[in-house]
């Protein structure tokens, strides 16, 4: 008995689950809908053009591979892409791309223009005296996407903060929720979109608020009687950053009013930016549908840097500064302070500042005696980096072993132990854990951690090995 579509597809799905990223799977495969199948030819539903350009561009291999594996050697795949209007409406049309050929795509013509519908475009409700004005953006110019220095930590959320900052509000990413954990670069991230959307389109009122002083300016609304005017000076945003979302927890009248804003604006096709600590999973104390909202977009999250991309940092601070140091300096710095961007960038200043007033060259001995006092004088946290090497070591793995899909015992049992230590010691989400141990999900560490925890209650010899490991990391 042949396969319809949908279990080609499914099938299809579950090879591409094992040979990418889950984020990667969730963002990018999660949302297809596999419409018919003609003879060889497999029609699936992506949301938009972008999105479709992503896949072609960065997943067009491994679609044809398994394309061809279901349905033979002369498989064909077509994409039905969904356009919307302005009154949410969507119909597809459809793109023809023989798998054979990612090239081909250029030559292959598009379907006929839709009629969209006869629904005009509705313009947002602007009481009197709230006009279009000009509204101070608030972004500040130095955090722009030329000195965002992209590495496999924050590669997804950069990619989609360009295609957003290119196509505001015509994207799938809207929202677009940034999160992780403290000097990760959300903030410069967020920054960076709104000053490129403003560079290209210089009248559209961009605005970048924090939550709490969205929060504050309610509060005084109530006060003054002036709610209205509150509300409809956010529905004219054309682009709305909100920093610290995670701060509207708790606060239910900031939440409710934030909802209608948030509706107003997503059906008119304006861009939502959102950063936070943690995914709207792991939010608490925020209204469900405030979440489900959250999670219309795309959700991306930015982890701790690697040494490379650490020196990468250092390096791109050096340039804009017009200074240079020993790459033995710079490399002792990237690998000492591990925590986060902010701390690393502190230290790299304090180290300028402590030679420029001792009249003294930067040297690997300078950099060690100063950088050890600004390790012990902030609370430090070890990266989830430097767990995995420590835990590897120990039980004499490769980082690729553990982060690999293998289901041997040694390597699984590692594999949870570097989880229980990177929630314990670090401020990570566990969204964020599970992705950099191979793209778990945020599930398979909390079960992680309570075998841990069930193991060293009834194991002596496995609580020996988490007894030898929390000295070797808090001895770091």
């Amino acid at each position: 008995m042949s396969k319809n579509h949908t279990e080609i597809w499914d099938a299809c799905l579950k090879v591409i689950k094992d040979n990418i990223a889950l984020q990667a799977y969730k963002t990018w495969f999660e949302p297809i809908i596999p419409v018919r199948l003609d003879s060889n030819i497999l029609t699936i539903q992506v949301p938009s053009h972008f999105f479709y350009e992503w896949l072609e561009e960065h997943y067009i291999t491994l679609l044809k591979k398994v394309i061809k594996k279901e349905i033979g050697h002369e498989a064909r795949l077509e994409y039905s892409i969904v356009m919307e209007n302005s009154d949410r409406n969507t119909k597809p049309y459809t793109v023809k791309l023989p798998t054979s050929d990612k090239n081909s795509l250029k030559n292959e013509p598009m379907n006929m223009p839709i009629n969209l519908g006869d629904n005009p475009i509705r313009n947002p409700f602007i009481i009197p005296g709230l006009k279009k004005v000009d509204v101070d953006s608030n972004l500040n110019p130095s955090y722009s996407f030329e000195n965002f220095v992209e590495g496999d930590c924050n590669r997804l959320a950069r990619s989609a903060g360009f295609a957003v900052a290119n196509k505001p509000g015509g994207t799938a990413f809207n929202p677009l929720l940034i999160y992780g954990g403290v000097g990760l670069g959300k903030t410069h991230l967020a920054h960076a979109i709104g000053i490129e959307i403003k560079k290209q389109n210089p009248n559209k009122t961009v605005l970048y608020v924090g939550s709490e002083k969205f929060a504050h300016q309610f509060i005084d609304a109530i006060k003054n009687q002036t709610t209205n005017d509150f509300i409809h000076f956010y529905q004219m945003i054309d682009v709305l950053i909100i920093d610290d979302v995670q701060f509207f927890a708790g606060k239910e009248k900031t939440q409710d009013v934030f909802f209608h804003i948030f509706n107003h604006l997503h059906q008119n096709n304006k861009q939502i930016i959102l950063t936070s600590d943690k995914p709207p999973v792991e939010m608490q104390g925020m209204e469900q549908r405030l979440l489900s909202r959250f999670k219309w977009g795309l959700s991306a999250d930015l982890t701790t840097p690697d040494l490379e991309t650490r020196i990468a940092i250092l390096q791109k601070k050096m340039y804009s500064n017009g200074i240079e140091l020993p790459d033995e300096v710079v490399e002792y710095l990237a690998y000492s302070v591990n925590t986060n961007i902010r701390e690393m960038e502190g230290a790299f200043t304090s180290l300028l500042a402590q030679a420029s007033l001792n009249k003294k060259a930067i040297t690997l001995d300078l950099a060690k005696q100063m950088i050890d006092k600004f390790v012990k004088n902030t609370a430090r946290e070890v990266s989830i980096d430097y767990i995995q090497k420590i835990v590897c070591d120990y039980f004499d793995l490769s980082i690729d072993m553990l982060k690999s899909k293998t289901r041997k015992r040694e390597v699984v049992q590692a594999r949870q132990i570097s989880m229980f230590f990177s929630k314990k010691m670090t401020k990570s989400s566990l969204a964020s854990i599970g992705a950099q141990c191979g793209g778990k999900d945020h599930a398979t560490v909390l079960h992680a951690c309570r075998t841990v925890i069930n193991l060293a209650e009834t194991d002596k010899q496995f609580k020996g090995y988490l007894e030898d490991l929390e000295k070797k990391l808090t001895l770091q």
